[in-house]
């Protein structure tokens, strides 16, 4: 028996608008949900990308012959009806769902952790609700098309629609809903759309009640709704307790904990700490307090008196640092996440007087003149280093912007163990730019802080200069970093912008890190069994 609402085609273009909508909307929430686990690296991206593509495929396979066997509007909208329950679902299971399999792969694979997990992860929370998506462009072309001379209009309308739909999906969540409400409310949103086109289909079929679509429809929205009350407040790191901060911003997800030592700045739940503020005024013991060498290697008379720019200024420690033992500088920062300005301002203690411009590094520089004697470049976090800022073009860019004497330090954030890591890449590049280049490990992380210049008197000027700081602490440091530096001896491995597999490289050293934990739990599960990993994890 004919639905009346399907003489609408309207109605059948708002379907395939909506579906559209929605496969985009999920694919971008995928990324924000793996995110704070995996990174947002290329690797990431690929791997949601691919998983969801596969998914469409087998969709748009099935859907169409479902549609010529049995071309029955109602198992449409059913599955549309599944779906939307299904994506409802994932800020409720979702985290644990990633941490379960996590729990389970990181014992059972060698090598690759971070692409086998993502991509199980991707593929038990992601593939089923976008399949059914998947089924609605041919099933919807079968019920459109009335004749083979209007066929090809009636299809290319509907792949309008559809199209229409993915724009709007693609830019809706990016720049509105995720920073807004953020990804969990996300999810539930483009859920509700699917939910009530599948209410206002079924409540306009004159037979609806006879196919149990009321029913279905009534049992998907109670299912809806607990999923709003139990989803919408999750937090990512659900095991945390007095977290100061949990949000998200356009290009990250944050964390801010603190306690009466220190604030604390995260962009993953599972690792890294991209910045830090100790309370009582004291050296950080990381990777800042070494790179704090940097002034006092340019040679001028009082490191006060450097013009410092911070690429990737993050909540500002490197610059409160600097401040704090050498006097107000003249300091300028840029960050490209206006967000964690924000909560540099609100919990770092970031004074107004320090400037921050919302901004890529490598455009910033390319937008401005001016010579500075310190450039900072902390831009990298576990494996999501952005390639234009890892290249022989970028370094030749810093150079550029160095005054005479003046010093680069870089954060290099993963050491490597094997020939050609990301690191050796990084710092062979930098060699093939810079005259002078030093390496020092940071000690208990796995940090290396990179000094290079054109200035071959940086070293010297470093140990001449500690005599002249009054601050025992700092002086003492400044020591340490001193009398370890290690001229650094260059390689052939480089990266330019043509070429910079720089995800490829850091998944390689988070690997070496993850095992080396997973042999240490490896080692007491053998030992005293999963009591005693249970006892050393609590």
């Amino acid at each position: 028996m004919a639905k009346p609402i399907l003489n609408n085609k309207l109605f059948l273009y708002l379907t395939e608008f909506f579906a559209g909508m929605s496969v985009m909307a999920v694919e971008l929430g995928a990324s924000r949900l793996l995110a704070p686990y995996f990174s947002s690296s290329q690797i990431v991206w690929t791997i949601i990308i691919g998983t969801i593509m596969i998914a469409m495929a087998l969709g748009n396979l099935y859907g169409g012959r479902s549609a010529d066997r049995k071309p029955d509007p109602d198992r449409l909208y059913g599955r549309i009806l599944v779906a939307a329950v299904w994506i409802a679902a994932i800020p409720v299971v979702g985290k644990y769902i990633i941490l379960g399999i996590s729990a389970v792969l990181i014992f059972a694979v060698n090598s690759n952790f971070l692409i086998w997990a993502a991509f199980a992860a991707c593929m038990v929370i992601f593939v089923f609700p976008l399949f059914l998506l998947g089924t609605v462009t041919p099933s919807l072309a079968k019920y459109s098309v009335e004749s083979l001379e209007d066929s090809g209009k009636t299809v290319g309308t509907l792949g309008a629609f559809n199209t229409i739909g993915s724009i709007i999906g693609t830019f809706v969540p990016t720049f509105v809903t995720i920073p807004a409400v953020g990804t969990s409310v996300t999810f539930l949103i483009f859920a509700g759309i699917l939910l009530g086109l599948c209410i206002i289909y079924f409540v306009s079929s004159r037979i609806c009640a006879a196919r149990g679509g009321i029913a279905g429809s009534v049992t998907a929205s109670v299912l809806f709704v607990l999923c709003c009350i139990m989803g919408a407040p999750g937090s990512f790191a659900f095991w945390e307790e007095d977290l100061a901060y949990e949000g998200e911003s356009v290009y990250n997800y944050l964390q801010v904990k603190e306690d009466s030592r220190r604030v604390v700045l995260s962009t993953n739940v599972l690792f890294g700490v991209q910045s830090v503020l100790v309370k009582e005024q004291a050296l950080t013991g990381m990777y800042y307090d070494y790179a704090m060498a940097a002034p006092l290697m340019t040679g001028k008379p009082e490191p006060g008196q450097c013009n410092v720019l911070i690429l990737g200024m993050g909540t500002g420690t490197y610059a409160t640092q600097c401040n704090r033992y050498f006097g107000a500088m003249d300091m300028e920062g840029v960050e490209i996440d206006g967000k964690i300005t924000e909560l540099a301002r609100t919990y770092f203690q970031l004074p107004e007087s320090v400037p921050v411009t919302t901004y890529d590094g490598r455009a910033y520089l390319n937008a401005v003149e001016e010579k500075y004697d310190v450039i900072m470049v902390d831009a990298y976090q576990d494996i999501t280093i952005p390639f234009q800022m890892s290249s022989v073009e970028f370094f030749t860019l810093v150079k550029e912007h160095l005054a005479e004497g003046g010093v680069m330090v870089v954060n290099m954030n993963m050491r490597g163990r094997e020939e050609g890591n990301i690191n050796q890449y990084l710092a062979d590049t930098i060699a093939s730019v810079f005259g002078q280049v030093y390496t020092i490990d940071v000690q208990g992380s796995t940090n290396r802080e990179l000094f290079a210049s054109d200035n071959g008197a940086m070293a010297e000027n470093l140990a001449a200069g500690l005599g002249d700081l009054e601050n025992r602490e700092l002086a003492e440091m400044m020591a340490r970093v001193s009398g370890n530096l290690t001229p650094y001896q260059a390689g052939g491995y480089l990266m330019t912008d043509d070429k910079a597999p720089v995800e490829l490289l850091g998944m390689r050293v988070i690997d070496d890190l993850i095992m080396d934990e997973v042999n240490y739990y490896k080692g007491i599960y053998e030992e005293h069994g999963i009591q005693g990993v249970l006892e050393t994890i609590l």
